[in-house]
């Protein structure tokens, strides 16, 4: 009756230790995929020339991000954000087309 015990606690134990393996696993997910949303951002700051332009120095890099994000809550809000769309989706099809010039 012992030996039932014992594998009836093993039992246990594995199944608990699946379940935590799981919400781990559901985690880990979480953090990559917020990873890979920041690395997207860096490279867009790559990419505008930002590091370059302020030898990435990065308390002028974040007064900039913080001056773009008092922008995008003024009064204007609504126009400058749609101006900023349009200027982005025009470098990235301007870019687009470049890369795929021979």
């Amino acid at each position: 009756m012992h030996k039932a015990e014992t594998k009836l606690a093993q039992a246990r134990r594995r199944v608990e230790a699946a379940a935590r393996r799981a919400d781990t696993r559901g985690w880990v997910v979480a953090r990559r995929e917020r990873t890979r949303h920041l690395i997207e951002l860096g490279g867009l700051v790559q990419k505008a020339g930002l590091v370059n332009l302020t030898d990435d120095d990065r308390a002028t890099l974040y007064g900039a991000m913080l001056d773009l994000a008092a922008r995008a809550q003024g009064e204007d809000a609504d126009n400058i954000l749609a101006l900023w769309k349009r200027r982005g989706k025009r470098a990235f099809d301007a870019e687009a087309k470049g890369s795929d010039a021979p």
